[in-house]
């Protein structure tokens, strides 16, 4: 009887265990840099409880830069209305991390930089190829994503990060 008792516990703990995992970020934790070279811990990534973007590209990639400077465009009322952050993460490599930084000045983008040189994140998250945008509630889930970009796409963006900051 002991055992069986025993093992009911067991068997409860694990479950509480497993509830309190699904409350844990879809974001893995993953160290890359910040726009400084600075070592950024992915599990850092918040927003309050607001959305979040995250948007993996490459300097060289046309159509993540067109994705990005489309995202800038409407980057300030998206956080008036919805208090979203975007987070851009440049899959640059070491030989063209360094020019990251006087790139996303010369586009003006008011979003967090960070990179990923040896792709790290970009391997814990499955992205294959860029654009890839992970759409994120304020709990760290992740609700939508894409990989490619069309322009128009920022319309849609907003309609699902109103939904979400309505929640």
């Amino acid at each position: 009887m002991r055992k069986l008792v025993l093992a009911f516990a067991a068997l409860f703990l694990f479950q509480i265990a497993s509830a309190q995992d699904t409350k844990k970020s879809d974001i893995p934790a993953v160290s890359i840099k910040d726009i400084e070279g600075k070592p950024f811990s992915t599990a850092d990534i918040k927003n309050d409880g607001k959305p979040m973007i995250i948007d993996f590209w490459a300097t060289w990639c046309k159509p993540c830069v067109a994705s990005l400077n489309g995202m800038n465009e409407v980057y300030q009322d998206w956080q008036k209305e919805t208090g979203v952050k975007i987070y851009a993460v440049s899959i640059d490599d070491t030989r063209t991390m360094s020019s990251v930084a006087p790139f996303t000045a010369g586009k003006g983008w008011d979003f967090t930089i960070l990179l990923d040189p040896n792709s790290d994140l970009r391997r814990a998250m499955n992205v294959n190829n860029v654009p890839h945008t992970f759409l994120v509630d304020g709990n760290g889930k992740i609700v939508s994503q894409r990989n490619t970009y069309t322009p128009g796409d920022e319309e849609k963006m907003y309609e699902e990060l109103k939904k979400l900051s309505a929640k």
